[in-house]
């Protein structure tokens, strides 16, 4: 994880656009390139994660097992641990949402940066689109979930291996105002992947939020 963290995560995720204008010697990026850029990164930065995880998981499993099922006693749907998962998320968050106005006043959910990108072209909205429902959430799932989480539950309860690996997990976002939110994104997304023993429920609640979200951004 830390290997990880700050030789992929950083580097790519949060200095692939300095690396970009760097190399184009353009101060500032236009929307496009930023949204292309962006998609660039994450897909770089999946492939690297993959293939880290490949060399480091136990040689009896390889990357394909990695994604499997893992059988449980009781058969458990992941279609329905991903529609559960979901509306408990958004749920969770609207509440939590509300709460924090109430504490520390009401903040603008929009994000105006994306809301610009979305609406530049086609092309920048289909990178995001890729990059926030598809590349993040396999990424993300991968890491957080399907690595971190069930290396933390052979050690210690699953409740608090989902705890600790939602905690990092909001951390790894580097934003203070969300970290609350990110937080319980965390513990629904971990809490899904140990009821259903399917990462792939974990994949789709993720997406479908962050589809959500990409969505209320551009409509508001």
């Amino acid at each position: 994880m830390i290997f990880y963290m700050f030789n992929l995560h950083i580097p790519l995720g949060y200095g692939g656009l300095s690396i970009v204008a760097y190399t184009l010697h353009q101060p500032v990026l236009d929307l496009q390139t930023q949204a292309l850029s962006l998609l660039l990164f994450q897909v770089l930065e999946l492939s690297a994660a993959l293939f880290l995880l490949s060399r480091t998981i136990k040689p009896e499993y390889d990357l394909v097992n990695f994604f499997k099922t893992i059988k449980s006693p009781a058969e458990r749907n992941w279609l329905l641990a991903s529609a559960l998962g979901f509306a408990v998320l958004t749920s969770l968050v609207f509440l939590a949402s509300l709460v924090a106005d109430r504490l520390f006043g009401a903040k603008a959910a929009n994000n105006p940066l994306v809301r610009e990108i979305l609406l530049s072209s086609d092309i920048s909205a289909t990178a995001i689109v890729l990059v926030n429902c598809i590349i993040a959430p396999l990424l993300e799932e991968a890491v957080y979930r399907g690595f971190l989480l069930t290396s933390l539950a052979s050690t210690m309860s699953w409740r608090n291996a989902v705890v600790i690996s939602s905690a990092i997990f909001s951390v790894a976002h580097f934003s203070i105002d969300n970290f609350l939110q990110l937080f319980i994104i965390g513990c629904v997304l971990g809490s899904s992947y140990c009821w259903s023993g399917n990462l792939i429920s974990s994949i789709a609640i993720h997406s479908l939020y962050n589809a959500s979200i990409l969505m209320i951004i551009f409509l508001s």
